[in-house]
C-alpha cells in the first residue's frame, strides 16, 4: 500500500446531470456543497430526488451543506474499471453531519490513514468540465 496521500482524478468521469439535480452541480461549481431537505418532514435527502424518501412530499427545499461528516464504509481501488480512472482512489460513502450520505472519493490522506469514523469535509476539484466534491480530513 502506498503512503502518498490520495489525489483527485485528472482525466474525464462519468457524471449526469438532471433538471432535479442541476442546484446541486451549481453548488460545485461556486464551492458549495448542497442537498435537499424536506418541507414537511425535515428529512436531508441525497441525492437530488423529487419527492422526500420519507413522507413523498415534493416540498423539498435546497439547502447548504456544513460539507463535514465522517468517512461511512470505503475502498481503495488498484484497477479501475476504466481506464480514465488513475489508481488508486478511495471512493467512500461519507455520512454528513446533516444527516444524509454520498458516495464520493476520498483525497489528501494516505490509504493507511483511511478508517471508519474518520472525520472529513469537502473540497472541491476541477475534473475536466466538472467540480466535484471530494472528502478530506477535517482536522487540515
Amino acid at each position: 500500500m502506498t503512503s502518498e496521500p490520495l489525489r483527485p482524478q485528472t482525466g474525464p468521469v462519468p457524471h449526469t446531470s438532471s433538471e432535479v439535480s442541476r442546484p446541486f452541480w451549481a453548488g460545485c461549481e461556486s464551492g458549495e456543497l448542497r442537498y435537499q431537505r424536506c418541507a414537511a418532514c425535515d428529512l436531508a435527502n441525497f441525492p437530488p430526488t423529487e419527492h422526500c424518501r420519507e413522507c413523498l412530499s415534493g416540498e423539498l427545499r435546497w439547502t447548504a451543506s456544513r460539507g463535514v461528516g465522517e468517512i461511512y464504509s470505503w475502498t481503495l481501488v488498484h484497477r479501475p474499471v476504466t481506464a480514465q480512472f488513475q489508481p488508486p482512489y478511495a471512493p467512500a460513502i461519507v455520512t454528513l453531519d446533516e444527516g444524509y450520505q454520498m458516495l464520493t472519493n476520498i483525497v489528501g490522506i494516505a490509504p493507511h490513514d483511511l478508517a471508519i469514523g474518520l472525520r472529513v469535509r469537502v473540497q472541491f476539484h476541477r475534473v475536466a468540465d466538472v467540480a466535484l466534491p471530494y472528502f478530506t480530513s477535517a482536522s487540515e
